[in-house]
């Protein structure tokens, strides 16, 4: 069954969810959820963002998207775009990114852009993945004013983030529907996402996550599969993906999946695993990358650099 017939078979539903911990986190996960919050905000305001550009991709307060210019702009500069996590219901555009990689990026020769979308309940998954194409596409069409190159666009995203990222990148309907080709991406980094294959994720997340995974895919067998990544595996997709995660049963096992459907339909897609397990190896994959000391940050850069580099 092609992409299009199996997403005009799906029902839209409200959702709600949250990509996040192995089963085995679920006692005080609550609580080291909030405590993680709280260290996090406080590096933030150690560490603050530098000043960016926001712009209003959609009449919705949340269609924003933050611009950086690279720290040397040129024409041949290109594009990382983050799409933070939370759960699809939470989250934000400026919490969610962290200076480390604004920072690092920029230093690399790149500009960075961080998109906040609309959230569940009063938004559908559908919705928050249109409104990443849509921010790409605004940015894609003032490339020449930003000081960036249309043609070199790689989006990164972690969690909730990630699995938007990766549905993007292969479900072309949200890029076509914003005016975009399908080679508007150089690629795609999902960040230790979980919900690449819904039934999957349902079925085997073990009770922690069972509901709150239900209430955001809804029971409707189509509807998982056209919001599941790996389903959505058939070209065209994104040229290349770098999937990475931490050593979570059931994020690990997702992104091998949805990599080996990738390379099955002629896809670059590489695979890489990294220290860290449960809700904090899940939240130190997010807020390490770009430390030059964080493992996971020379792998990034090394493939960023040979994605830009072709064509």
């Amino acid at each position: 069954m092609s992409k299009t017939t199996i997403l005009c078979l799906t029902s839209i539903m409200t959702i709600g969810a949250l990509a996040m911990p192995a089963p085995g986190d679920a006692q005080g996960g609550g609580r080291l959820r909030e405590r993680m919050k709280q260290r996090m905000e406080e590096r933030q305001r150690e560490n603050p963002a530098p000043p960016a550009q926001t712009f209003a991709y959609g009449g919705d307060p949340l269609q924003k998207v933050d611009f950086w210019k690279a720290d040397a702009p040129g024409p041949d500069t290109p594009l990382v775009i983050f799409v933070h996590g939370g759960g699809w219901k939470r989250g934000d555009k400026d919490g969610a990114t962290g200076a480390t990689k604004i920072s690092h990026y920029r230093q690399q020769g790149y500009a960075f852009a961080s998109v906040n979308y609309r959230l569940v309940p009063e938004a559908r998954v559908e919705d928050e993945a249109q409104d990443v194409a849509d921010a790409i596409a605004y940015l894609v069409k003032r490339a020449g004013t930003l000081g960036f190159d249309p043609h070199k666009v790689v989006l990164m995203g972690h969690s909730a983030g990630a699995h938007l990222s990766a549905l993007v990148g292969t479900d072309m309907r949200y890029l076509q529907k914003a005016g975009l080709r399908p080679d508007a991406l150089r690629g795609v980094i999902p960040l230790d996402g979980a919900a690449y294959d819904v039934p999957r994720q349902i079925s085997d997340g073990g009770n922690f996550m069972h509901d709150t995974y239900v209430q955001a895919f809804g029971s409707d067998p189509a509807r998982q599969r056209a919001l599941s990544p790996t389903f959505q595996a058939g070209k065209p997709n994104a040229p290349a993906f770098l999937i990475l995660h931490v050593q979570r049963e059931d994020g690990a096992a997702q992104s091998e999946a949805l990599g080996a459907a990738l390379r099955k339909a002629g896809t670059a897609a590489d695979v890489k695993g990294f220290e860290g397990r449960g809700l904090r190896g899940h939240m130190e994959i997010n807020r390490n990358l770009g430390d030059p000391n964080y493992p996971a940050t020379p792998v990034v850069d090394a493939w960023l650099k040979q994605v830009f580099a072709g064509g």
